[in-house]
C-alpha cells in the first residue's frame, strides 16, 4: 500500500513505436513543442512535434548518450568523446567540447541542464566492464569540471535546486542525494534509495513541483515515485522490459514522456513485449519540474 493516494496517473500510451536498442535522453522542449529523444546504439535522435503530430529522425556519425536544447533549433548533443553544439536542423556544428579523449572505451551517458543553466552529465565504460566513469559540469563558460570520479553507469542527475540533486549508479543500483556549494565542490553525498528487489536497477529520473522521484525501473518494467524520505508513494507499470528515462513535458507540464530499451532482450521476451524500446506517453495529475536550456555567452550562434 502506498503512502500517499492523491497522485494519479492515465494508462501509459505509446506514442512512437521506433524499436529502440536503448533509448534514453528524453527531453521536453516547450517552444519547439517537441519531445526529444536518442538511440545510443543506433547513433539517432527523434524529434516528435506533439502540436503538428510530426515526427523526424537524425542519423549521426557517434554514439549520442542525450541532449540537451540552447537555443531555437540548436542543442549541446553528448556523444562518444564529445560534448557538441548543434544546429539540428542542418547539422551545422558551432563548437565541439572533448570530453575524456585518452579513454577509447568510455562514452557520455545521460545529462540535463540544472537550475543555473549549467550541463551536468556522466560518462561510462562502454563494454560496461570497468568503474571507469565521471560526473561532469558544463560551466556557463565553457569550463568543463570533473566533479567527482568512481562511477560504473552514471544516470541523471535530476535537481532538487541549484546546489541540490539525485544522481544515480545503476549498477551499483543506488541513488545518491547529493549537494554541492558555489565552487561546484561536492560538500555532502548519502544514500537515497538502494535497490534490493530482483534485478532491478534505477535508471532516468525526474522531479515533479512536489519534489517527488520519479525513477526509470532497468529491467523492472516500472516507474515508481519516491517522496523526499525516501518512501515509495506510487509507481507506473508499463509493457516493456527496460525504461530508461523520462522527462515532463506537454503544453502544461503534466505528461510524463518515457523512453524504453531492447538491449539485453531474447526474441522470446520481445515478442512477449512487442513494445520495448518504444516511447510512451502517460498523463498525470500534477505537474513536473521544468528542464532550462543551457545558456552561456561564450557561445556565437
Amino acid at each position: 500500500m502506498f503512502k500517499n493516494k492523491f497522485i494519479k496517473s492515465s494508462k501509459p500510451k505509446c506514442c512512437w513505436k521506433v524499436n529502440s536498442v536503448l533509448g534514453e535522453g528524453v527531453l521536453w522542449v516547450p517552444n519547439l513543442n517537441s519531445v526529444f529523444f536518442v538511440d545510443i546504439k543506433k547513433k539517432k535522435i527523434f524529434c516528435f512535434n506533439i502540436k503538428l503530430n510530426k515526427k523526424k529522425i537524425i542519423k549521426l556519425d557517434k554514439e549520442i548518450g542525450f541532449l540537451s536544447h540552447v537555443k531555437n533549433n540548436i542543442f549541446i548533443l553528448g556523444l562518444k568523446s564529445e560534448l557538441r553544439f548543434c544546429d539540428l536542423t542542418n547539422l551545422k556544428i558551432y563548437r565541439s567540447i572533448k570530453v575524456e579523449p585518452n579513454r577509447s572505451n568510455n562514452r557520455i551517458n545521460d545529462g540535463i541542464v540544472d537550475p543555473a543553466k549549467r550541463l551536468w552529465f556522466s560518462t561510462m565504460d562502454n563494454f560496461e566492464k570497468k568503474i571507469s566513469g565521471s560526473l561532469y559540469c558544463l560551466d556557463r563558460n565553457l569550463k568543463l569540471h570533473r566533479i567527482e570520479k568512481g562511477y560504473f553507469i552514471g544516470n541523471g542527475p535530476a535537481f532538487i535546486n541549484r546546489n541540490n540533486f539525485f544522481h544515480t549508479d545503476s549498477r551499483k543500483k543506488t541513488i545518491y542525494k547529493i549537494r554541492i556549494n558555489k565552487n561546484l565542490k561536492i560538500i555532502k553525498k548519502v544514500k537515497f534509495i538502494k535497490f534490493n528487489e530482483g534485478n532491478d536497477s534505477p535508471d532516468g529520473m525526474a522531479l515533479d513541483i512536489n519534489n517527488n522521484l520519479w525513477v526509470c525501473h532497468y529491467r523492472g518494467g516500472k516507474i515508481s515515485v519516491y517522496n523526499m524520505k525516501a518512501e515509495k508513494i506510487f509507481q507506473i507499470k508499463l509493457p516493456v522490459k527496460n525504461i530508461t528515462k523520462c522527462s515532463f513535458g506537454g503544453p502544461k507540464m503534466n505528461e510524463l514522456f518515457i523512453t524504453t530499451a531492447r538491449k539485453g532482450m531474447n526474441k522470446k521476451e520481445i515478442i512477449k513485449l512487442p513494445f520495448s524500446g518504444s516511447l510512451f506517453r502517460v498523463k498525470i495529475n500534477l505537474k513536473g519540474k521544468s528542464i532550462k536550456s543551457f545558456n552561456s555567452d561564450m557561445l556565437n550562434c
